[in-house]
């Protein structure tokens, strides 16, 4: 019954693994993946709409904008743009192959609150605001400039600069049907701007038109004011030919001045493009060339290729045939995660890439976990079997998989709920890396590996398998049985020395903030000679430029970054820089607003708060507070030395980097969960043994685990350090470090922590001594007792 019960699971899991492969395979060749600008090229800006006194920039209004700003993007001829709503006031706008941001900034940003006016006459002297500001400085305006008083009527300077007084608006953009550049040249006019009206309109213009033309040709009241954001950019006089009280019918108008074909059909593109119901301010702005795009892709791609086979050679090595058929799983991991991505419509960044590259090392220790487990099953049995070991080992390492897997999803949640950017898309594809790899380690492998196992040469030649042997380090480990939780707190005097010696790098150098948390303007340049970066600060100072932060980007790169960077500057910067390097290309160009700045650093802070107590909370819950306590004490020891180690270093903290320190977080409890699970199956199994005693032996069974899972996840990220972008280089980085941190933290910070915040002091004394068989009797009564707790 048990045998027969035990097919129809295999049949079941094959059946699903089977659906799953093929799934994948579907979704992989007919639907692609949509690629991020930094592995594209292309730019991104993010726009927040802004409330008037009259209306409120809620939902619906900034469901509104999107669609007026959809239709200008149209108008640009953008191939394949995407425009989305963030939340209630954000849109965020990617524009691929758009490599001038200014003026796709300028096109979206401008309100485009197109009103007529009649003119009262002229205005005083002195009286005008001179609402002559440049677009880009009027984006923001939730009012048109001038003076304006509570009738309505306001004064504005017309296109010579001579000031008029204007009446309230008689039109708006809603009346304007639309808008055309047109070119006369039999006419001397040169280029204009037709504009049709609504029927509403029509009427109204009539209206306006009929009441100028009764004023004496060269009187001001015989013109008409179109005002465009707060600007006259026209204000014809009424033809002589048209009558006191006829006005111009046919609701169509022509705008003319000294247009050039570009300014007439960017003026075109605003009228007949609509006026924003709210104006917008870009607080995010980020250009990606598309070299840099091309070359980030190859060096990533290179970088999992390498390290994946690296991996696959480790495990292989180390676990024989078992080894071969997890590196299989692995590549079935792969396109199970790929096609998840293309499958939700995910966006592909380039530290998504990197998360698909991590989330092959998590794959990794979740086979590990298992063959290790079934090792310590075959050599604890007299007539083991390897497939009887396998199914033991999966049974065995189930709750472990599934606690460190639920602590990385965590990280990955809040990646995407808090960070932005490129940084989000890290969280979405680290959090399908973990959802895949479960099914690849708890399905495909246990599917392949006990169909191997199974097979008559297998069984007759056991070490074949990989799983016969305890392996090199757990056979080291039980002849030498060293004692390491004798003097526990020696390793937290050491955790501690090592927290102070990182924590004086910040305090003594600080911490070197990426513009994600500051806010301001960063450029990077590829130059065709390398430049000197003292050189570069001290031409940008003389240039006019004294702030700026310029450092070396590679070998013939060069980054300048300034919290107050405008676009003149940036020209004078490019200018500079092409002087000093030769040839310059702007391979990147990120402008991150003040209050998104503030927005970011603020959501840094709740992440790492929000980890810190998601995993307190989710270890207390499923083992016992004490040692989710220990845990929160080791995550706040690792953090203070990664950030304090990039503090020495002169690292910039930036998304990235908390995209790494979040990895690092779900990376040290997933070590601590395992370790903490195996000293909860040993507290139910042994009651009397010495708390310190007991947390050797689990430390023991599973450091073999704790090795190899490093390993497999140190040369991914070796490579990945290698040979990705340097921006990637900081991040791999970041995570090697933290790699090796945590697993130092969960063995010898978290462990001792539990040994100290155990309830009962008087075991630790008694597992250390060991004297007294009355006292040790009591000490086993106690122990037992804090188990059952």
């Amino acid at each position: 019954m048990l045998k027969r019960r035990n097919r129809s699971a295999q049949r079941v899991r094959a059946l699903f693994a089977l659906l799953v492969i093929a799934g994948s395979l579907a979704i992989a060749f007919t639907v692609p993946v949509r690629l991020g600008l930094d592995l594209r090229g292309g730019t991104q800006i993010v726009l927040e709409t802004r409330s008037t006194p009259t209306t409120e920039a809620d939902r619906a209004a900034t469901d509104r904008t999107v669609e007026v700003l959809r239709g200008r993007i149209d108008a640009l001829g953008v191939s394949e743009p995407t425009l989305v709503r963030s939340g209630d006031h954000r849109i965020i706008v990617e524009l691929p192959g758009v490599q001038d941001p200014q003026q796709a900034a300028d096109v979206l940003g401008r309100t485009a609150q197109l009103t007529v006016h009649t003119v009262l006459g002229p205005g005083e002297p002195g009286k005008d605001t001179d609402a002559s500001a440049p677009p880009s400085e009027r984006s923001g305006a939730t009012e048109p400039k001038g003076q304006a008083d509570p009738s309505g009527e306001q004064v504005l300077s017309d296109e010579s600069g001579r000031p008029l007084r204007l009446k309230a608006a008689d039109l708006t953009g809603q009346d304007v049907k639309g808008a055309d550049a047109q070119f006369d040249p039999q006419s001397g006019t040169g280029w204009y701007v037709t504009v049709d009206f609504s029927d509403t309109g029509r009427d109204r213009w009539t209206q306006v038109t009929a009441e100028a033309a009764c004023h004496p040709v060269g009187d001001p009241q015989r013109q008409v004011a179109i005002v465009l954001d707060g600007k006259i950019i026209s204000a014809p006089q009424v033809d002589p030919s048209v009558g006191c009280g006829a006005g111009i019918p046919g609701g169509s108008t022509q705008i003319t001045g000294s247009f050039d074909d570009a300014e007439a059909r960017e003026l075109a593109l605003l009228i007949s493009g609509g006026a924003l119901p709210v104006p917008v301010e870009t607080i995010e702005q980020r250009t990606i060339g598309a070299t840099l795009g091309d070359a980030a892709i190859s060096a990533a791609a290179w970088a999992a290729v390498i390290g994946t086979a690296l991996t696959a050679l480790f495990i292989i090595v180390v676990y024989r045939l078992m080894g071969v058929l997890a590196t299989l799983a692995l590549a079935c991991y792969g396109l199970i995660s790929y096609a998840a991505l293309a499958a939700l419509g995910a966006t592909l960044t380039l530290p998504g890439l990197a998360g698909f590259v991590l989330a092959i090392g998590m794959a990794v220790d979740a086979n590990i976990l298992v063959f290790e487990r079934a090792r310590e099953e075959h050599a604890a049995r007299s007539r083991p079997s390897p497939r009887s070991a396998l199914t033991a080992g999966f049974r065995g390492a189930l709750s472990a998989i599934a606690d460190s897997n639920i602590t990385t999803l965590i990280a990955a949640a809040l990646l995407f709920a808090l960070a932005s950017g490129p940084v989000q898309g890290f969280g979405v594809t680290l959090g399908i890396g973990v959802l895949a790899s479960m099914v690849s380690a708890l399905v495909i492998t246990r599917v392949l590996a006990e169909f191997a196992a199974g097979r008559p040469w297998v069984r007759r030649r056991p070490r074949l398998s990989g799983i016969a042997g305890i392996g090199w380090v757990r056979d080291r480990l039980t002849r030498r049985d060293p004692h390491l939780m004798r003097h526990p707190r020696r390793w937290l005097a050491v955790s501690a020395a090592a927290m102070v010696l990182a924590a004086s790098g910040v305090l003594v150098r600080g911490l070197d903030f990426g513009i994600e948390f500051t806010g301001g303007r960063l450029v990077e340049y590829a130059t065709s000679s390398s430049v000197d970066p003292d050189r570069a600060r001290e031409a940008l100072a003389d240039a006019g430029v004294p702030r700026a932060v310029v450092q070396s980007s590679g070998d013939d790169g060069l980054t300048v970054r300034a919290e107050d960077l405008s676009d003149a500057d940036t020209a004078t910067v490019t200018e500079t820089v092409e002087r000093l390097g030769g040839e310059a290309e702007k391979v990147r160009d990120e402008r991150i607003g003040p209050s998104l700045g503030d927005e970011l650093r603020r959501n840094a802070l709740i992440a790492l708060a929000l980890a810190m107590g998601a995993q307190l909370l989710y270890l207390a819950v499923r083992f016992r507070w004490t040692f989710g306590a220990a845990t929160v004490g080791a995550l706040a020891h690792d953090v203070v030395i990664l950030v304090g180690v990039f503090a020495w270093l002169g690292k910039p903290v930036d998304g990235l980097f908390l995209a790494a320190l979040l990895t690092v977080i779900g990376y040290s409890v997933n070590d601590s969960v395992v370790l903490f699970d195996r000293i909860r199956e040993l507290l139910g199994r042994d009651r009397a043994t010495p708390l310190p005693r007991l947390t050797n032996q689990a430390i023991l069974q599973t450091l073999p685990r704790t090795v190899n899972t490093g390993m497999g996840a140190a040369l991914i990220l070796t490579t990945l350090a290698v040979m990705a972008d340097d921006a990637l280089t900081d991040f791999a980085l970041a995570l090697l470090i933290g790699l090796a941190i945590g697993t130092y933290s969960s063995v010898f910070t978290a462990t001792p922590l539990t040994i100290e915040l155990h309830p009962d002091r008087k075991a630790r004394r008694g597992g250390r001594s060991g004297h007294g068989e009355g006292k040790e009797g009591r000490v086993k009564r106690r122990v037992g007792a804090g188990g059952r707790a």
